[in-house]
């Protein structure tokens, strides 16, 4: 009985959205190993630099389509 619940569970997540997906795995994973607020406030400060760093010119973004080109060129070389 708990494998059909299973399956159907995995059945409706296939059909969600990708952005709803992507949260439930969040929430998985936070109820798995929960941050801690030490962790949690670095990820912040290291998210404000990186935003800092994008609005001042500081740094070259690349477009992830380009990037994952490259990584495919890389794994089928």
């Amino acid at each position: 009985m708990l494998a059909l619940k299973q399956e159907q569970l995995f059945e409706e997540i296939d059909i969600l959205p990708i952005d709803l997906k992507t949260e439930i795995v969040d929430k998985i994973l936070a109820s798995i190993t929960p941050l801690s607020s030490e962790i949690y406030k670095l990820w912040i400060k290291e998210a404000n630099k990186r935003k800092q760093e994008i609005e001042s010119n500081s740094v070259k973004l690349v477009d992830g389509d380009e990037v994952f080109k490259k990584i495919s060129q890389r794994l089928h070389s």
